[in-house]
């Protein structure tokens, strides 16, 4: 649901901007109507594929795994990405939550490595606080046995 509600607020920022200017040069321009017919079916489309399909494939495709020793992730509707994170590469886990979240009350883990960080979205609130303390309390052990 906020990955819809976020398309939609893309979704509208773009069809305000693609709308003025298909406005601007139909008057400028003089385009013909079909050229108009054709660019509003376009809109229509992107705005489609944002709203409705994207974000289901992308709940479909989206999997995460929480082992003793290791976070996977998998993410993605075209190419599909799997990553494997380590405990002992992990340097610290946080917990954020933007209004949509906040909302639903739903929250985002962000697992934070050397060389980058790496999110788990949506999660509810006490999922998400389970899992970022299971994550902190694995770093703490490997720090204590290196």
């Amino acid at each position: 649901m906020v990955w819809r509600f976020t398309g939609i607020i893309s979704s509208l920022i773009t069809l305000s901007f693609l709308s003025a200017l298909v406005i601007i040069l139909s008057i400028i321009l003089e385009w013909y109507p079909w050229l108009i017919s054709l660019a509003c079916l376009m809109i229509l489309v992107y705005a489609y594929l944002v709203i409705v399909l994207l974000p289901k494939l992308r709940w479909r495709r989206w999997r995460y795994e929480v082992r003793e020793d290791e976070v996977e992730i998998q993410q993605g509707v075209i190419i599909v990405k799997k990553t494997l994170i380590p405990m002992i590469r992990v340097q610290h886990v946080d917990m954020k939550q933007g209004p949509f979240l906040r909302k639903y009350n739903l929250a985002t883990i962000v697992i934070s490595t050397a060389a980058t960080t790496h999110e788990i979205p949506a999660l509810e609130m006490s999922e998400a606080e389970e899992i970022r303390q299971f994550i902190s309390n694995k770093v703490k052990v490997a720090e204590e046995d290196v």
